[in-house]
């Protein structure tokens, strides 16, 4: 996975995390649970804070 794949991020969270509201998460512990994903092949420099608020918002999403 790479940054862009938003929405397979935010499912890998959701089974990672079910237990956290998403809503509350810091970027900085967002950013680090994304790149500690299995499935995670990127460049851990290359995010923001659009890439992760868009990641945020899905997970959002999927927790509904």
């Amino acid at each position: 996975m790479k940054w862009t794949d938003v929405n397979d991020i935010a499912i890998e969270l959701a089974e990672q995390h079910p237990n956290v509201d998403p809503q509350w998460v810091s970027f900085v512990d967002l950013h680090r649970w994304v790149c500690e994903l299995e499935d995670f092949d990127d460049d851990p420099n290359r995010s923001g804070e659009k890439i992760l608020e868009a990641i945020q918002m899905a997970w959002i999403e999927e927790a509904d």
